[in-house]
């Protein structure tokens, strides 16, 4: 545990990865916009920082864990950002879901200055934050990868290095578009079920049981039948992911049909005001299209 680890964005899924880290026996630095979630983690040991800056000039590794491309950037490259206090040698780790095209601009930036960085984007929702069974796919030199796996391995289940600076967030983008997808898709089978008079519950216990059984339906089972849409996963979040996996279609030349027509549905969630609301929210607009009371 020579490492001394810094982690930059404290929300739903950065709290508890970070305290995960602290329970393996890491001392660790740690920045956030708004003062509650680093009150807190200071309460159980951290020490709190003034600016990403900070961070990396006490660290070694830098975690990031923030809301899309436009912070990434700015933590990673602002005024106050990671590279302006990231030592020769030291690394940084984006877990952020972000644009691939922006992992490797910023990969390259931190070549020039004697700094790795590996992109590592995570599914598993808050609960495999907090269980520490995160999924994790990373993007960047093997070398970077291998010191980063024994801290990956105390935040996730599953850690695959899946090829050069961006790869991770492309996988990321994929695994979006089949979460956003099968959300999708179990929705319009609990409506239409309902319409016809069969209890939601049986239609999950069935489904789930044969060769339409997945993960959607196993961890948001409580959610899509109770309609408390607490959220793991937000909407405004998941519309912002397939807006990045749609960009990606263009630039590769991959057309995304169904995926196109989900982001939309995730936008009119937004207009609806339920950006907030977990993105298995998606069952509300389905519902609300089929006249079905909710």
């Amino acid at each position: 545990m020579s490492e001394k680890v810094g982690f930059v964005g404290l929300g739903i899924m950065g709290r508890p990865m970070a305290r995960n880290l602290m329970k393996a026996g890491y001392d660790l630095m740690a920045y956030n916009r708004s003062r509650g979630a680093i009150e807190e983690l200071v309460a159980e040991g951290a020490v709190a920082a003034g600016s990403p800056k900070e961070v990396a000039e006490s660290s070694d590794v830098v975690f990031t864990m923030l809301p899309g491309p436009p912070e990434v950037e700015k933590v990673v490259a602002g005024e106050e950002g990671l590279l302006r206090g990231a030592r020769e040698g030291s690394l940084l780790v984006d877990m952020s879901t972000s644009s691939p095209i922006l992992a490797r601009e910023l990969a390259r930036d931190a070549r020039q200055r004697g700094v790795g960085m590996l992109d590592a984007p995570v599914s598993g929702g808050d609960v495999g934050a907090k269980e520490g069974t995160l999924s994790i796919m990373v993007g960047g030199s093997e070398e970077d990868f291998e010191r980063a796996k024994p801290l990956f391995e105390i935040m996730g289940k599953t850690v695959v290095h899946v090829g050069e600076s961006g790869a991770g967030q492309t996988v990321k983008a994929c695994n979006q578009i089949v979460v956003a997808l099968t959300i999708e898709a179990v929705s319009e089978a609990l409506v239409l079920g309902s319409k016809a008079g069969v209890d939601p519950m049986n239609v999950i216990e069935v489904l789930s049981g044969g060769l339409a059984g997945n993960k959607v339906m196993e961890v948001k089972a409580e959610k899509l039948l109770s309609h408390n849409f607490e959220p793991g996963g937000k909407v405004e979040f998941h519309h912002k992911d397939l807006g990045i996996a749609l960009e990606a279609g263009r630039e590769y030349g991959v057309s995304l049909p169904v995926t196109a027509i989900v982001d939309q549905m995730f936008g009119e969630l937004r207009t609806r005001g339920r950006g907030e609301w977990d993105h298995s929210a998606l069952l509300t607009l389905i519902e609300e299209r089929a006249g079905e009371d909710t």
